[in-house]
């Protein structure tokens, strides 16, 4: 008999969420046969990340996964043999209370965001009893031993090395974007939150001596990118050129072609966590915008993760890839910082595939959720 998990996921404001556990969902259904029901409490964000999937249906089958409209009218079902309560959401009363009446027991976990801050290990696997007698358990994602991995699928970085090695599919990935970049223009990617600096580094690009093919899809960031153009609108599929830097608007695509877009990119700025761990398979150089939390909270997780990635790289290619990681999230400094970059680039793209290939030795995600369901059993 199948496994049945259960997966909960509240969209808050972004993409992150659902775009974690979407992820997480089909593969737990095609690499370890589990029947997963994904709860998603707005299915138009779904959809986005999904773009076969169907608004209005309250239940539908995507790539293996019963994926349900987790409506405020909770109707009661029987709960999995795994419960996973992403990011720290409410799980419905009725559900909970269920939990507890439920034989043989229930597994239940929070599974928490990612981060590389030096108390995740000493917390991830530890149990929360809860007030109806049923234990919760917290799993936290992370880079080193001691934690519970990022999402990455068995054969993610084979299929990421036959693309990149493939032009003619490159091209024509990019071709069916409506992308056609000038012959040794270093394509970059932009999918970031608003940024009051952003405007002192695309002048920097615009005025500069090297080919830059700016790709930025859908998202928050597109009202900044459109003020320093100085536009009244910029839609999906407008391109603009100002000096060095072509600027071209994407639409919002599936995680499958976002990966592919990535793969192409020779630089790829991100934000939040789905993205910003598939810019790290990517293993090209990247800039994570990190989610501001209240009272600077974000900067120390921030400097946690630089304090593991910049682990190899020579002392003036990590000053100068952290200035510019920092200077991003300031939203100040990006033209001088930006400029040092340049000057060690090939160590820090050498730099990018040593990382991924440094964190495909480790167990994934999906697959740290199922062993530690194995040995809670």
């Amino acid at each position: 008999m199948r496994v049945t998990w259960d997966i909960f996921c509240s969209v808050v404001d972004n993409y992150g969420d659902i775009g974690v556990t979407w992820r997480l969902a089909r593969q737990l259904a095609a690499e370890h046969g589990l029947d997963v029901r994904l709860w998603v409490d707005d299915l138009a964000a779904f959809v986005r990340v999904c773009p076969s999937a169907d608004v209005q249906l309250a239940e539908q089958l995507q790539q293996g996964v019963s994926v349900r409209h987790w409506s405020a009218d909770w109707q009661p079902v029987t709960p999995a043999a795994v419960v996973i309560e992403a990011f720290a959401c409410t799980l419905p009363p009725a559900y909970v209370a269920a939990l507890a009446s439920t034989a043989p027991p229930v597994l239940w976990l929070n599974l928490e965001y990612l981060s590389a801050e030096d108390w995740v290990a000493g917390c991830h696997g530890l149990p929360s009893p809860q007030g109806n007698g049923v234990q919760k358990f917290f799993f936290f994602p992370g880079f080193v031993e001691g934690t519970g991995g990022v999402l990455r699928e068995t054969n993610l970085l084979a299929r990421r090395d036959s693309f990149q090695q493939d032009p003619t599919a490159q091209q024509a990935f990019l071709h069916g974007l409506g992308v056609h970049p000038a012959p040794g223009a270093r394509l970059i990617s932009l999918f970031a939150y608003e940024n009051t600096g952003l405007d002192e580094w695309l002048q920097m690009l615009a005025d500069g001596s090297q080919a830059c093919h700016l790709l930025v899809p859908e998202g928050r960031v597109l009202a900044d990118v459109q003020r320093w153009l100085g536009l009244s609108s910029l839609r999906v599929g407008a391109i603009d050129v100002r000096g060095a830097l072509t600027v071209q608007i994407l639409p919002f695509v599936s995680q499958d072609d976002y990966d592919r877009l990535l793969w192409c990119c020779d630089f790829n700025a991100v934000r939040g966590e789905d993205s910003f761990v598939r810019a790290q398979w990517a293993g090209r150089p990247l800039l994570w915008h990190i989610y501001a939390q209240a009272e600077g909270a974000h900067w120390d997780k921030l400097e946690a993760f630089l304090g593991l990635y910049l682990q190899g790289l020579s002392p003036l290619a990590q000053a100068a890839l952290s200035d510019f990681w920092r200077a991003w999230n300031a939203g100040q400094g990006m033209a001088a910082s930006w400029q040092a970059l340049q000057l060690h680039w090939p160590e820090v793209a050498e730099h990018a595939e040593r990382w991924a290939a440094q964190q495909a030795a480790r167990h994934d995600l999906a697959a740290g959720l199922v062993q530690f369901y194995l040995n809670w059993l």
